[in-house]
């Protein structure tokens, strides 16, 4: 009888272990070096969506950035019409200032709580997945 598995032909010869062994391991390598081609062609690819997401990204604040610039001229012109224009423009200037000191902080508050960069938790849990191995090591 014979067929073809991996491409080669099968026949009712009897092997022994060894060369049993042999093409099994010939063939888990040949199947782990496929499967890890294609996780790689996988991550390349979201790689690049990745990559294209995060320019539209940047460019979404760019406009967004323009927007803001629009938007400060527009509350001078508005506040123009009922102060001297050099009084509308520090208004405006002054708050941006202020939104801008607000967001800061808050940035740096959220700095010092990810730093230093360890994954504190995951390191305690291995240490008791450790520490629990060794007891069960001893008994």
């Amino acid at each position: 009888m014979t067929g073809t598995i991996d491409q080669r032909p099968v026949r009712d010869e009897h092997h022994s272990v060894g060369e049993l062994i042999g093409q099994a391991t010939e063939q888990l390598s040949r199947l782990v070096r496929q499967e890890m081609a294609l996780a790689k062609e996988e991550l390349a690819e979201k790689g690049r969506r990745a990559g294209r997401g995060g320019g539209m990204l940047g460019a979404a604040g760019a406009f967004a950035y323009a927007g803001l610039l629009a938007l400060a001229g527009t509350g001078i012109a508005a506040l123009s019409l009922v102060l001297p224009v050099w009084a509308a423009a520090l208004i405006v200037t002054a708050l941006l200032f202020a939104v801008a000191a607000v967001l800061a902080a808050a940035g740096r508050s959220q700095l010092r709580r990810a730093t230093p960069p360890k994954p504190e938790r995951t390191m305690g849990s291995v240490k008791a997945d450790v520490e629990e191995i060794k007891g069960r090591a001893h008994r």
